[in-house]
Order: structure tokens, then sequence, then C-alpha cells
């Protein structure tokens, strides 16, 4: 997995548990009883998002360590994926290194 690789799954990763964890614990102007006019009584009225940046950050890296060390141990390949068999048959080495 080369560093570009790396990063792009970290950040696919970091984006997709930062939209699942916005709306934990989210307290909204109509829960807290002061909607601004012009607004929604859905928009956030505390919404803590630096604190849920980090946590999602920690959670992250976690989750990254581990699909990347998958990933580059050979565990899973994209052949084991491969549903419909479209790649063909794996290529026979015969050892050489050739």
């Amino acid at each position: 997995m080369s560093i570009t690789s790396a990063l792009v799954l970290y950040a696919v990763i970091w984006f997709m548990l930062f939209l699942i964890v916005i709306p934990i614990r989210l307290q909204t102007q109509g829960d807290v009883g002061q909607i601004v006019p012009g607004t929604h009584a859905g928009s956030p009225e505390v919404h803590n998002l630096k604190k849920k940046a980090w946590i999602t950050t920690w959670i992250s890296l976690v989750l990254w360590v581990i699909i990347a060390g998958i990933i580059v141990s050979g565990w899973i390949s994209v052949r084991d994926i491969d549903m419909f068999n479209r790649m063909g048959p794996a290529p026979v080495s015969d050892g050489t290194g050739g």
C-alpha cells in the first residue's frame, strides 16, 4: 500500500465515522427551547464538534491500523472479494521470483 493509498483510506474512514458520530448527543434548538427566529427548530444548538472530531480521529486511527494491517499482510486481497470471477484465475508462480 502506497502512502497516498494509506492517506485516502484514513480519510474515507474518518469522514464516514464523523458522519456517524455527529448526530450522537446533539441538542437542537427545539430541544433546548431557544429557537432563533428564521431558523429551523432542528438546527443544532449544542453540537460539540471539536470533541467529536477528536473522538473520530482516535477511533479512525484504530480502525485504520486494523484495516491497513489486513491489506498489507495480504490476508484479504482483491481476488477474495471478486464474487463474479471477473479477474480470472490467479497467475501461477514457479517460485523462482522471475
